[in-house]
C-alpha cells in the first residue's frame, strides 16, 4: 500500500508529538497551526508547543504515575520529553521547563524537519475523507467552527469544563526578607520560594477572598470545573480551611530562620531558568484584574508584586470519548480521523501529549498499510486509553493519569508505598514487550 501523507490540525504540544511520531517514521506530514493568523483567549506567543497554564509537568518520580507516563514516552521517542529535559528549570521532585526556551526548542525542530511541513492559517472544518489520515489535536481552547464540524461528525455536543491560569509575578518584586526557600520536606535551600502566613494574615486573606468579584461566565457558558484545577474562589466556597490543605499547606515546610511551620504558606516556583519570574502554586483564579492585584498583594512577601501575567479562565473542549473512541484514538464513526491531547478527554501537559504520540504512532502505521495498535492496559499510557474508551458514557470526566485508572494488583498484597515501584517495574517490562510485539522502534 502507498504511504499517504498524514494531516495533523493543531501545533500545540499533542499536534507537534504527534508530527514527530509520524515523520520519525518517514512519512510526509501536514502541520496546520493557526497562529500567529487567529490566537485563542489564553495564547500569546507565535510558536509551536506554547505552554499556557504553567511551566510545570508535575512529579519526576518513576514511581508515581505522571513519572511513570514520562518516562515511557521517553522510550518511545517521545519530541517533547527531550525538549524539556533541554530546558528544564529547578523544581524540587517536579519537572519544569523554561517556557519560552521549550516553545523555541520543539519549533525549530519541527520546523526545519524534512518531513513536516508547517501550515500557518485556521483550519475551521474537519477535511473529507480520501486524502490520508488526519489527526485533529487543536486543544481545550478548539475554535468555535471546528468544534463544531466535531460535534457534527460524532453526533453529539461536545461538552465544555473551565480551566483556570495562575498569575505570574517579577522576582525583583518580592520581598525575600520575608519569603523564604525551600522544597516540602526537603533538607537544604530547596527549589520553591515560600510566603508564611500567621492564623490572621490567613483570616483577613480568605476574608477578602471570599468578597472578591469576579469575571463573570457568559450567558452561554455553563459553570462545571475540572477538580484538579480549580479556581482558589471556588476552593473557599468550601469552606475556610480548604486552602491549607490544598496549595496553601504549610506541612513539611518549616521556615528555616525560626524551625516553625506558619499557618499557611504560599509557594512559588520558578517560571524561567533567570528566576526572574515566578508562578504561584495552585492558584488558578478567575478573579478579576484589579481584585488580583489587591487581594495577592495582601501576600507576605508580595505587598509589591508586579504581575507579568494575571490569572484568568477559560473554556476547555473535550469529547465523549467513551462514545466516540476506539482504543487506537480513531474515531469510530470515521477511522480515518484519529483524535489527540486534551481533546480526547485527559487532563495535563503530560497527558495531552501521550495521546498525540499514540496517535502519531497509529496514524503512521494507518498510513503505511499496518494495523493500528493499543498500548498494554497496565501501562500508563494504555491506563489513559481505557479510561478514554473504557469507562461509563453518564460518568466519563477528563482525568490526570493516576494509579487508579490502572488494572488492580491481583494475586499478591503489598504494602502501600511499595505499590507504585511494583506497577513501574511491571508497567515498564510490558511496554517493552509491546514495541517488540508491534515492531514499534525508537531510532
Amino acid at each position: 500500500m502507498r504511504e499517504q501523507e498524514i494531516t495533523i490540525i493543531g501545533g500545540g504540544l499533542a499536534g507537534c508529538e504527534a508530527a514527530w511520531q509520524v515523520a520519525r517514521r518517514g512519512i510526509p506530514v501536514r502541520l496546520h497551526e493557526m497562529k500567529p493568523d487567529r490566537y485563542s483567549p489564553a495564547h500569546s506567543m507565535p510558536g509551536l508547543a506554547e505552554l499556557v497554564c504553567s511551566n510545570s509537568l508535575r512529579s519526576d518520580d518513576p514511581h508515581s504515575a505522571v513519572g511513570l507516563l514520562k518516562e515511557e514516552m521517553r522510550r518511545l521517542g517521545s519530541l517533547l520529553m527531550e525538549a524539556a529535559e533541554a530546558t528544564k528549570v529547578p523544581a524540587g521532585k517536579a519537572l519544569a521547563v523554561d517556557r519560552s526556551r521549550f516553545a523555541a526548542w520543539i519549533t525549530e525542530r519541527i520546523e526545519r524537519h524534512e518531513k513536516i511541513t508547517v501550515c500557518r492559517g485556521e483550519i475551521e472544518k474537519i477535511p473529507p475523507p480520501g486524502n490520508g489520515p488526519i489527526i485533529l489535536a487543536t486543544g481545550p481552547l478548539t475554535s468555535s467552527a471546528l468544534a463544531a464540524s466535531l460535534a457534527e461528525l460524532t453526533g453529539d455536543e461536545h461538552l465544555a469544563f473551565y480551566d483556570a491560569i495562575a498569575p505570574i509575578i517579577a522576582a525583583e518584586s518580592l520581598d525575600r526578607s520575608i519569603i523564604f526557600q525551600a522544597s516540602r520536606y526537603d533538607d537544604g535551600p530547596g527549589d520553591y520560594l515560600n510566603c508564611p502566613m500567621s492564623e490572621e494574615e490567613y483570616t483577613n486573606f480568605i476574608s477578602a477572598l471570599k468578597e472578591a468579584q469576579t469575571v463573570p461566565l457568559k450567558s452561554f457558558e455553563e459553570q462545571k470545573y475540572f477538580e484538579g484545577c480549580l479556581p482558589i474562589e471556588v476552593m473557599v466556597a468550601r469552606g475556610d480551611e480548604t486552602l491549607r490543605f490544598g496549595p496553601m499547606k504549610p506541612v513539611g515546610l518549616p521556615d528555616p530562620r525560626t524551625g516553625y511551620e506558619a499557618h499557611a504558606v504560599v509557594q512559588l516556583r520558578k517560571e524561567n531558568l533567570e528566576g526572574s519570574h515566578y508562578n504561584m502554586v495552585g492558584f488558578q483564579t478567575k478573579l478579576t484584574y484589579p481584585e488580583q492585584k489587591r487581594i495577592f498583594r495582601m501576600i507576605p512577601g508580595m505587598a509589591n508584586a508586579e504581575f507579568e501575567r494575571l490569572g484568568s479562565i477559560h473554556r476547555n473542549t473535550f469529547i465523549c470519548a467513551p462514545k466516540v473512541l476506539r482504543p487506537t484514538l480513531q474515531c469510530d464513526k470515521r477511522p480515518d480521523l484519529l483524535l489527540a491531547g486534551q481533546l480526547t478527554g485527559v487532563e495535563g501537559y503530560v497527558e495531552s501529549t501521550a495521546m498525540g504520540l499514540l496517535a502519531g504512532i497509529n496514524g503512521a502505521r494507518i498510513a503505511s498499510g499496518q494495523e493500528p495498535v493499543v498500548p498494554p492496559p497496565a501501562t500508563a499510557l494504555g491506563a489513559l486509553v481505557s479510561h478514554l474508551t473504557n469507562t461509563e458514557c453518564k460518568h466519563f470526566q477528563p482525568s490526570n493519569v493516576n494509579f487508579g485508572l490502572f488494572p488492580p494488583i491481583t494475586g499478591k498484597k503489598m504494602p502501600k508505598r511499595l505499590r507504585g515501584e511494583y506497577r513501574a517495574t511491571q508497567a515498564l517490562e510490558l511496554l517493552a514487550q509491546w514495541q517488540q510485539a508491534a515492531s514499534i522502534s525508537v531510532a
